[in-house]
């Protein structure tokens, strides 16, 4: 059926396509409807044609007198008849009318559909692919794919303005597109959680016929419906002037690409996932600071006006403030002088315990991360906050250290420790108390005693500890109950970006998501592809909540670092042992790699490896029989030249490796030379009587294997560090050199790493270059990395003589 409309007493004026004023001497009538037409899908193997309900066009003009034609009927002289169209209620019929009516217009007919046509029409027949029925009264398709977008583009743009131009345009219900139109531009409303105080919720929409339309669902449907950076990039690709937000009933609003495109980006960095109890919007109060970018995403030109939610805002501006050291509140009963750097890390300490919010204290090792943080105890203390005990977690091997570092430095906390067997249990462990240290087996054992005890502060030292999400040590800290969360750490990333989630699961869950939606969104993006925006999104996001100081940056009074590479050749049976391993490793792990896939084939992949890397280090240290017939080892050699002459220069030697038979065989060679050393290994029984034997002058060679000795010593009596094999943790590396490279070193310090030439060791460096530049790039350095795949596992077992 052909709608009409009253037509006007004179034709209106109207502009054709070259801006110039026409008036047409008819009326364009046109009807926005919807109509099943066949689509040529070019699918031979079955039927090619499909129906589809497409938005269609029919196009009159009414020269009044009851004379309307259709825009397709013909104007030139042919066989057949004219037809001219005329309708009562309810039917329309066609009619034969004379040739070359004298009342059309054929020039300004044609003007009329230009105009059309230029905002985006297409005439049906110029499609191949569609077949309209026959009786079939359009004459236009608004896109020829009914692209949602492009059709709700076409009534908000293209209507309001061929009206403005004299047509007379109907939209009728049939249209499954109903486009509307806000009254008085947005609005806002941000509330807290009252049952999840870390969690608020947001509604954002518009005010439509004195209605209230929340455009949250909506936003968030386009979030989940594909990865974020696809959907975006689809968003932006969409050839139409608006983006068509689906409300839900049948309406659309049409919305400028720009701020939706900014409104997505902004959600996306609030968006934790739906309420499915309430279907509401769950945000995580951390990142509530991005409810200021809702305004400029949003724009100037109608303001959002905000119910609720601009103090939510505000405290998480404040938040991400750093504080400057002088709001430090440094206790009268510390016996210690803070360093400037040390007195800003305490100020940021207590910026995060007013916020309610955990942090990572990520300095250096050697830099005081234990003194700052003891320094943040006894200010809670002596300021009367601490009315709950505080609970300290460590490593094993750090518990003396920490009882002495606590009474040293904070006399006036009443310090106990919960380890060994004879430990008090239950409400005992913290009666009394101000500040409990324990150990990390300890807390996995008596976890459901720990937990019924709520906590002032719950600081966890070597926090890398709990970088596994699954493992006993994460789940058992997770459950208790404590006001500020704390974790210490000089690596809150050693091989991957997971664990640097899983830090922030025990500090503040949700801030970055759940598991999969923290590799979706970031470690997928920045580990494979190297993607710069995630990488600057998960910097900005995490800042706030991560301080980290190099010794570079604020020790200026540390001597200097000279990090050398010394490279050894080997020759004759040693190569020939490496090769040999080399070739048959490869080969095996080729084969499991095919038959169990990358993923599964990784502890075959380290085994081998490791069979690589102690033929580096001395044939003594392979299990095989081939080994047994190799003499003598290049690189232990080079180790026992080296120590010589480091020793006659008056030099204090730590020796590093990761295998304990290798430092037994030194200590034998060693004993057999008459030097001093001394050795602390996994079955060091006094660990501390080790330390100080070096430390008070015993001994001047300290072997250390790197399970005994990666954290908790400080030995800046050594000068000389010697690294006899690289560590596939270069942070764990690091660490151990800064036993040596610390506060209170007064001599300039030396690393040497000993490596094989052209072997694994030598390929091992640059995988560990990658692993750094994870870690300072997410702490605010450089760039992202990529991670390892079967490329670099082949590298790893090339022969020698590839490098």
């Amino acid at each position: 059926m052909i709608e009409t409309a009253a037509s006007p007493a004179a034709p209106a004026p109207v502009h054709s396509i070259s801006g110039e004023p026409a008036a047409f001497p008819f009326v364009p009538r046109l009807r926005v409807y919807a109509e099943r037409v066949a689509v040529d899908r070019g699918d031979l193997r079955r039927s090619r044609f499909e129906d589809v309900t497409l938005p269609v066009l029919a196009l009159t003009f009414d020269y009044g007198g009851g004379r309307r034609f259709r825009a397709t009927a013909p104007t030139v002289e042919q066989d057949d008849d004219l037809y001219e169209f005329d309708d009562d209620a309810s039917t329309a019929r066609a009619r034969p009318v004379p040739f070359c009516d004298p009342i059309r217009n054929t020039s300004a007919e044609a003007n009329a559909q230009r105009l059309l046509e230029n905002f985006g029409a297409v005439e049906l027949s110029r499609l191949e692919d569609v077949v309209p029925d026959l009786a079939s009264l359009a004459d236009y398709a608004i896109h020829p794919d009914g692209d949602v977008h492009s059709v709700c583009s076409f009534l908000a743009h293209a209507v309001p303005r061929l009206r403005e131009r004299g047509f007379d345009v109907l939209v009728d219900e049939s249209c499954p597109f109903r486009v509307v139109k806000p009254a008085e531009g947005w609005y806002a409303t941000a509330r807290d959680d009252s049952d999840s105080p870390d969690w608020f919720s947001l509604e954002l929409g518009v005010d439509v016929d004195g209605e209230r339309v929340d455009l949250v669902p909506a936003l968030v449907a386009l979030i989940e419906a594909a990865p974020v950076d696809s959907t975006l990039r689809a968003l932006e690709r969409v050839p139409a002037r608006y983006r068509a937000l689906d409300l839900g009933d049948g309406r659309f609003l049409p919305i400028d690409p720009e701020r939706l495109l900014g409104i997505l980006r902004v959600l996306v960095e609030l968006y934790d996932g739906v309420d499915a109890s309430s279907g509401t919007l769950r945000l995580h109060r951390e990142s509530a600071h991005h409810l200021d970018e809702l305004d400029s995403a949003v724009g100037e030109e109608r303001p959002i006006r905000w119910s609720a939610g601009r103090d939510l805002a505000s405290r998480a501006r404040s938040v991400r403030e750093r504080p400057a050291a002088e709001q430090g509140e440094v206790a009268r009963g510390l016996q210690a002088t803070l360093r400037p750097y040390q007195l800003e890390g305490l100020a940021w300490l207590q910026h995060l315990r007013r916020h309610e919010v955990g942090g990572i204290l990520a300095d250096d090792m050697g830099l005081g991360k234990t003194l700052q943080t003891i320094a943040h105890l006894a200010a809670e203390h002596e300021s009367g906050r601490m009315d709950l005990p505080s609970l300290v977690v460590v490593p094993t091997s750090l518990v003396g250290n920490w009882e002495r570092e606590l009474r040293r430095f904070a006399p006036s906390l009443r310090v106990r420790v919960l380890h060994g067997r004879a430990r008090p249990r239950g409400p005992e462990a913290f009666a009394g108390a101000d500040v409990v240290v324990t150990t990390y087996p300890v807390l996995v054992r008596d976890v459901e005693e720990l937990s019924g005890s709520p906590l002032h502060l719950l600081i966890l030292d070597e926090a890398q500890a709990i970088k596994n999400p699954s493992s006993r040590a994460h789940q058992a800290a997770a459950t208790l109950e404590a006001r500020h969360r704390l974790c210490l750490t000089g690596t809150p990333v050693e091989n991957n970006l997971g664990e640097l989630h899983a830090l922030f699961d025990f500090l503040s869950p949700g801030l970055l998501g759940s598991a999969e939606q923290f590799r979706t969104r970031f470690r997928h993006p920045i580990e494979r592809d190297g993607n710069e925006q995630q990488l600057a999104a998960l910097r900005q996001r995490v800042a706030p909540f991560v301080i980290r100081r190099t010794k570079e940056e604020v020790a200026k009074d540390l001597p200097p670092k000279t990090e050398l590479v010394r490279p050894v050749e080997i020759q004759g049976a040693e190569r020939e042992l490496y090769e040999s391993i080399r070739v048959a490793a490869h080969a095996e792990v080729r084969g499991i790699i095919r038959k169990k896939g990358f993923v599964g084939s990784t502890v075959a992949i380290l085994d081998a490896l490791m069979k690589l890397r102690q033929a580096c280090c001395h044939p003594r240290l392979v299990a095989m029989e081939q080994a047994r017939d190799v003499d003598g080892s290049a690189k232990f050699e080079l180790l026992l030249s080296m120590l010589d002459s480091q020793l006659r220069e008056g030099r204090r030697v730590l020796v590093f490796s990761q295998f304990a038979r290798l430092l037994a065989l030194a200590s034998e060679e060693l004993l057999r030379r008459g030097t001093r050393h001394v050795m602390l290994t996994g079955q060091t029984r006094d660990r501390q009587a080790t330390v100080d034997a070096f430390q008070g002058g015993k001994a001047d060679v300290f072997l250390i294997s790197l399970k005994a000795g990666g954290t908790g010593l400080n030995l800046t009596r050594a000068d000389t560090v010697i690294h006899y094999e690289p560590w596939w943790n270069p942070a764990a590396q690091s660490q151990a050199t800064d036993r040596a490279y610390r506060i209170g070193q007064q001599n300039p310090v030396f690393v040497h790493n000993l490596i094989v030439s052209g072997s694994v060791e030598e390929r091992m460096l640059r995988l560990q270059e990658q692993k750094r530049h994870l870690a300072d790039s997410i702490l605010g350095r450089g760039g992202p990395t990529a991670r390892l795949s079967e490329e670099d596992i082949d590298d790893l077992f090339a022969p020698m003589d590839d490098l």
